[in-house]
């Protein structure tokens, strides 16, 4: 079927006349990526970063932050124990904050032994026996 103007059309025809739709390509480019190089650097650079991460590297990071974690939740647990300890509180509020804090440390000795897992439950079951004991007071 040709039209007036001696353009052939393809493709299902309809009889009111419409002029035929036109497909645009869309781009396959964010319009906003392209206009910006600075941040396709930073993206080539986190992927540069991520391709040259060492598994033992992150498991030696995953250690220090287990084990540092555990530590430092102990040395909270064992300063607010005897925090509770000399002042008012009722003993079973120093003994829960006591007992958290020797959970918490020997997840700090699981954490830099490796065992990251078990070392983030036992930490996490240690500050729940800390806000156990701290509902006592």
């Amino acid at each position: 079927m040709s039209r007036p103007d001696g353009v052939e059309a393809s493709g299902p025809q309809d009889d009111t006349g419409a002029a035929p739709r036109t497909v645009t390509q869309e781009p396959t480019e964010d319009p906003l990526a392209a206009a910006d190089p600075l941040a396709d650097a930073a993206a080539d650079e986190d992927e540069d970063d991520s391709d040259l991460q060492n598994p033992a590297e992150v498991a030696r990071r995953a250690r220090w932050t287990a084990g540092g974690a555990g530590a430092l939740l102990a040395l909270a647990g064992l300063a607010a124990s005897l925090l509770r300890l000399t002042g008012a509180a009722p003993a079973p509020v120093g003994a829960a904050y006591a007992a958290g804090a020797a959970v918490c440390a020997l997840a700090s000795l699981l954490g830099f032994r490796g065992r990251t897992r078990r070392a983030l439950w036992l930490m996490i079951a240690g500050v729940m026996v800390m806000a156990l004991g701290d509902q006592f007071d």
